[in-house]
């Protein structure tokens, strides 16, 4: 790696003219300069593809907007791969197009990777964003659920995270890996489009879990926005969630099926498959000795009161 390698910042966007400019804002207050900002347009039919224009003509060579062909509407994580193609840098940043970074993320990020070479990924918490518009609301720093600053060994954060565990994932936007090793996990996955989008990111996380060392930083330098008709809250609200789910944990198993044998892998994907192949059984084990329990105790806290 070169001693101030050059990043490549990747955000795609579709319909985003309310929060795209402060994402490109926070990327061009960043205290590192080595950097090229990629605006990948998801076929966006309101003002934010003549505000990502103008930002490539105010900033030629540095800020790159580009699209699909004919304008068109491929996914997210389509139009992420397609500026992964055109990324020019040693290193890769994700930024969603409605969070924010704060000035120092490239920078701090930047210098793990001199200081563990060998890693393809590092992931840091990230501020569960409340404020931007109810500014009495407790914002929440929500670290990746693994022990923190350490390298973690290929196959090793599968036992620790979300989806097929208990720890919080990383979310995107706390992310940089080197462009290297996102070519050897293929990218991600573009058939996760619609509700299933839910989990494009788990997807591409899980392949980079399996196949590469990963750094998990106790640092914060991102804002991730919560708001009213995201992704997370429609596939919740539509009572999609399990059945989306449950379409990640079978594409991931025959995903394994073709890429490694691993007793401890393959044993929790069949515990987070048991509900769905086996539900009445899962009920009975489970579901039914949880509400039991939760019964048990709210009776004997009347009784108390």
């Amino acid at each position: 790696m070169s001693h101030s390698p050059l990043v490549s910042v990747i955000i795609a966007f579709l319909n985003e003219e309310k929060f795209l400019a402060e994402a490109v804002e926070s990327v061009l207050s960043q205290d590192y300069p080595h950097w090229e900002l990629l605006l990948v347009d998801d076929g966006s039919t309101d003002k934010s593809t003549t505000m990502a224009k103008e930002y490539e003509a105010s900033f030629p060579g540095k800020i790159i907007y580009c699209e699909h062909e004919g304008h068109s509407n491929r996914g997210l994580s389509a139009s992420r791969n397609h500026g992964i193609a055109q990324a020019k840098g040693e290193l890769v940043a994700f930024l969603d197009a409605d969070d924010v970074w704060l000035p120092s993320k490239l920078t701090q990020q930047v210098s793990i990777f001199k200081k563990h070479p060998q890693v393809g990924m590092v992931a840091e918490a990230s501020n569960y964003w409340y404020s931007w518009n109810k500014p009495d609301a407790d914002d929440v720093v929500i670290p990746v659920g693994a022990p923190q600053d350490r390298v973690y060994q290929p196959k090793e954060l599968l036992y620790y995270l979300y989806p097929l565990s208990e720890g919080a994932a990383p979310c995107p936007s706390g992310l940089m890996l080197t462009k290297e090793a996102i070519n050897r996990v293929g990218g991600f996955e573009e058939h996760f489009r619609g509700k299933y989008q839910l989990y494009e990111d788990q997807g591409f996380l899980n392949k980079v879990y399996l196949r590469e060392s990963v750094f998990v930083s106790a640092s914060c330098h991102n804002l991730y926005r919560q708001r009213a008709g995201s992704i997370v809250q429609w596939v919740h609200a539509d009572g999609h969630y399990h059945h989306v789910r449950q379409y990640f944990l079978k594409w991931f198993d025959g995903y394994l099926q073709q890429q490694v044998e691993d007793r401890g892998i393959d044993k929790l994907l069949k515990k987070a498959l048991r509900p769905y192949r086996h539900p009445k059984l899962h009920y009975l084990t489970h579901v039914l000795p949880a509400r039991m329990k939760q019964l048990f105790l709210k009776k004997n806290l009347m009784l108390l009161k």
